[in-house]
């Protein structure tokens, strides 16, 4: 069978890299990275992951934004997206769910936890 694949999108690439540390140290998750929401939409729909772990605040298209395109279409719209971002606040929060999020957690995130709830999207 092969690995899922999942879509980390971050503007750092300090993020992007224990991001990708974190899930291959500790699962077989085959990563795939975008470093804004225009490259996530893109690369969504050549890659087609099993699940998009997206940050909130980035340059060109923040994940907010990126998460209503991929809702609105057919080839994204069911791909689970998780925002993982340092705001916590309850605005963010709703933004986060109105945009078609699955799931919205803050930075600092616990390496376990994390990998906890991405088995429970991807059926593990």
């Amino acid at each position: 069978m092969a690995a899922k694949k999942i879509l980390l999108v971050d503007d750092s690439k300090t993020a992007l890299l224990m991001g990708r540390s974190i899930l291959e140290k500790r699962t077989c998750y085959q990563c795939v990275t975008a470093m804004d929401g225009l490259e996530a939409v893109a690369k969504a729909n050549d890659e087609r992951p099993d699940l998009v772990l997206m940050d909130v605040v980035m340059p060109r298209m923040n994940g907010f934004e990126a998460c209503k395109k991929m809702r609105q279409q057919e080839t994204t719209r069911e791909i689970p997206i998780v925002l993982l971002t340092t705001r916590g606040e309850e605005s963010y929060m709703e933004a986060g769910f109105q945009s078609g999020c699955n799931d919205y957690l803050t930075k600092p995130v616990d390496g376990d936890e994390l990998v906890k709830l991405l088995q429970s999207y991807l059926g593990e």
